[in-house]
């Protein structure tokens, strides 16, 4: 069953990032107004943020140990299944990074290729799907890494 903190905050973080943007799509704003409302909700995001890692500091293991419980106790696997994770996570975020800075320098070119000549569409969009075919392979890497975990 999930708890306040994992129910509404998550939801409460989505607000506050997408509000401001509501009035900037719709055309009914101007830029200067859009960067003030744009900065008090990041504003209250990282607010919220603060407010959430206070919250788990106070209510956090470290409270029960002190009253006597172990930490150690509390925390299950093994450092080969964290280092594990680890390499999981990196694998996905560095390829997605590559992938990003891939599409980054192919796009503007395929773009460019194709306004010049309409034929050049099939050939520059392979460019751009090579690209974004090393993300996909980070994250394969990743779910073959979590599988042998």
């Amino acid at each position: 069953m999930l708890n306040f903190m994992e129910l509404v905050l998550p939801l409460i973080l989505i607000v506050l990032i997408t509000l401001p943007l509501i009035k900037v799509f719709r055309g009914k704003t101007t830029v200067e107004a859009a960067r003030n409302r744009m900065f008090f909700h990041v504003t209250g995001f990282f607010a919220v943020i603060v407010f959430v890692f206070v919250v788990q500091l106070f209510t956090s293991p470290a409270l029960a140990a002190a009253e006597g419980d172990s930490v150690v106790a509390s925390i299950s696997g093994t450092m080969a299944q964290g280092l594990g994770f680890l390499s999981a996570a990196l694998s996905t975020g560095m390829s997605a990074l590559g992938a990003g800075i891939a599409v980054a320098a192919a796009a503007p070119a395929a773009i460019g290729a194709f306004s010049e000549n309409e034929k050049n569409f099939g050939k520059s969009l392979i460019f751009v799907a090579l690209g974004e075919g090393v993300a996909i392979y980070g994250l394969l890497i990743s779910i073959l890494i979590i599988n042998k975990l």
